[in-house]
């Protein structure tokens, strides 16, 4: 009889982000630290039909963060996901777009 392994299939696991969810609103302009994210098909009509999902720390909690800002879609892809996370920042809104600084 085979076993699971003799079919070479790899399972990824999911990941899972912990925490609570926190609006944007509540950490603009404060210093938080970026655990890891995601960006995932959106139930959101309008832009560009993706979501954020950031993990972050702020004032030393864990929290789960969404957003469809498409600026921080962009800049947050162009990190590398070796050796670029954890990593710093402050989110802005400037000319009604988020954005890291």
């Amino acid at each position: 009889m085979k076993s699971f392994k003799d079919f070479g299939i790899k399972t990824e696991v999911e990941k899972k982000f912990t925490g609570d969810k926190i609006k944007i609103v509540k950490i603009l302009n404060k210093e938080i630290t970026i655990l890891d994210y995601k960006i995932e098909d959106s139930n959101f009509k309008g832009g560009n039909g993706k979501r954020l999902f950031l993990w972050i720390e702020v004032d030393g909690t864990k929290r789960v963060l969404f957003t469809a800002g498409q600026q921080l879609q962009k800049t947050i892809e162009e990190i590398p996901k070796v050796g670029g996370f954890p990593f710093k920042t402050t989110i802005i809104e400037e000319d009604e777009q988020y954005l890291f600084s």
